[in-house]
């Protein structure tokens, strides 16, 4: 299923009041995996109160209410499935805002028709933008969790073993480490560190990814099993602990594995990416 396949499956409904209030009534379930909280003009009073840049960049902008309007259209086209749009109506809104855009960056990134080169600059501006986002509001989880999101995926495209050469693989560590300090809940940030492990131990065996990074398969399934707790239906987390699972002994454990995968397929979606999420597991588990 592409994103386009997809939108009508999970909008949201119609914009405006209307649309925030029935994106409000889910936000907590929607954002069960990250805790993001939900964007209202109380957040963005906190935030400015917390960080004098976020602040300062605010009294520019405007008001607290227009700039969480803003921020709920934006959210609002990601679950819908309008990536490209939450892209475009995100980058906008400052470090709130980057959360967002990047988020659905990474996700654009993964099932966009552009070319290469154009993948890498959508991912080059969100790093830009994620960069910016953990300097101004150092204090909010999801900043740092989704420049390591975007790093991530960036680091994807040019593979792990220049990513670890090149000091990206420190860098995405350092960012989700920050979030689970600030977020010890955030179920996406233990899977991005069950997977860092797993792609470390795969690339470069245990005992060297152990010494040299600190990276190991029982930490690797640690992260994994602990994301499950935090949010057992979702999708995302069953899939990517099943991927780690290969990446760390796929012939040990494909049956556990392939299980996952049973499990991730069998979920009912919330918004569009769930929809993407659940789709790619009914075609089954990775050859």
């Amino acid at each position: 299923m592409t994103v386009k396949n997809v939108k009508s499956r999970a909008a949201h409904g119609s914009s405006g009041t209307r649309g925030a209030n029935e994106l409000k009534a889910r936000w907590e379930r929607l954002h069960r995996t990250d805790r993001e909280p939900w964007p209202d003009e109380a957040l963005i009073a906190r935030e400015a109160a917390a960080a004098p840049a976020f602040a300062e960049w605010l009294r520019h902008y405007g008001s607290g209410r227009k700039l969480a309007a803003a921020l709920q259209a934006a959210w609002g086209a990601f679950h819908a499935g309008e990536f490209s749009a939450a892209i475009e109506q995100g980058a906008p809104l400052g470090a709130l805002g980057a959360c967002v855009a990047n988020r659905a960056a990474a996700v654009e990134s993964l099932y966009t028709h552009a070319g290469n080169a154009e993948v890498m600059e959508l991912l080059l501006a969100a790093v830009a933008r994620g960069e910016e986002a953990v300097e101004i509001l150092a204090a909010h989880a999801n900043a740092h969790y989704t420049l390591a999101l975007v790093l991530g995926r960036y680091s994807q495209r040019i593979s792990i073993l220049k990513a670890i050469t090149d000091g990206l693989a420190g860098r995405v560590r350092a960012e989700l480490e920050r979030t689970l300090e600030l977020e010890p809940q955030h179920a996406e940030a233990h899977v991005a560190l069950g997977l860092y492990n797993a792609e470390i131990v795969n690339k470069l065996g245990n005992v060297v990814a152990s010494l040299t990074y600190g990276a190991s398969s029982k930490e690797s399934i640690q992260h994994f099993k602990h994301a499950v707790k935090l949010a057992p239906h979702s999708p995302i987390v069953h899939m990517e602990y099943a991927y780690g699972l290969l990446l760390l002994n796929g012939e040990r454990y494909r049956e556990e594995a392939e299980a996952l995968y049973k499990t991730a397929a069998a979920t009912e979606p919330l918004d569009a990416m769930e929809a993407l999420d659940v789709e790619r597991a009914k075609r089954g588990l990775p050859q």
